[in-house]
């Protein structure tokens, strides 16, 4: 497993959605509720965390994170984990559940609930001169979506896969970000919470990556795991004051 020169890094690029921010639970949870499956968000939340190994193993076989089937596919595993009932009734009730939640082209809308102690760990990293930058898969709006949550203050720049048009595991989107921020790969590493996009895309770039893994659902990795990006904060906060 390759890890991480932390004292050697002054820039970290971030995956946005599942990494600084989630889907908004509490909304997936009141539509739910109305269509008479009711469920509460913590257990969403954490059932969703659970099946990004088998959403990345999709990715793999040649699915987009943006299309309409990788998202049906995603909430259907998960309401899968949460709702006590058979196969043919979950994909009946995700039909119904994508086209409440999920608004072409809008997914601000839905990935819009910013992550625990993520604000803090971004303003003790800018504070202390590391550059970030958001490289994202998405559909045009994550810049609009991290200024609305308060988080674009702190970044450097913002890489949105539909507007370069590259998505992760494309090396030519961290290409994109290397050219915008005028970083060095060499002092850079990339953090993301699905193996497929964020870990094949960054070493396909030359980088080292850390791959988010909050309750231990990946199992055995060949790279470097952290729970959270306060997490990956306090490594690089730590390395840079021991040098």
């Amino acid at each position: 497993m390759t890890r991480v020169s932390w004292s050697e890094i002054d820039t970290l690029f971030l995956d946005a959605g599942g990494t600084l921010i989630s889907m908004d639970f509490e909304r997936i949870a009141r539509e739910l509720a109305a269509l008479g499956r009711p469920c509460a968000a913590p257990a969403l939340a954490r059932a969703e965390a659970g099946v990004r190994p088998m959403v990345s193993r999709m990715i793999q076989s040649g699915g987009s994170t943006e299309g309409r089937d990788t998202f049906s596919y995603y909430m259907e595993r998960a309401l899968e984990r949460v709702l006590t009932i058979d196969a043919a009734s979950c994909r009946a009730l995700v039909d119904e559940l994508v086209p409440r939640i999920r608004v072409p082209g809008r997914s601000l809308e839905l990935w819009s609930a910013v992550l625990p102690g993520v604000p803090d760990a971004l303003a003790r990293l800018a504070s202390a001169g590391v550059q970030l930058v958001v490289v994202s898969n998405a559909d045009g709006t994550v810049e609009e979506g991290l200024t609305r949550v308060g988080l674009r203050t702190h970044l450097h720049t913002v890489i949105d896969s539909h507007v370069v048009g590259f998505e992760k595991p494309d090396p030519r989107i961290f290409a994109a970000a290397f050219e915008r921020a005028g970083s060095d790969p060499r002092r850079t590493v990339h953090v993301g919470d699905i193996y497929a996009a964020d870990v094949v895309g960054a070493r396909a770039a030359g980088l080292p990556v850390v791959l988010l893994d909050p309750h231990g659902d990946w199992g055995a990795v060949d790279c470097e795991v952290a729970r959270d990006v306060p997490e990956v904060a306090e490594r690089l906060l730590a390395a840079r004051a021991r040098s």
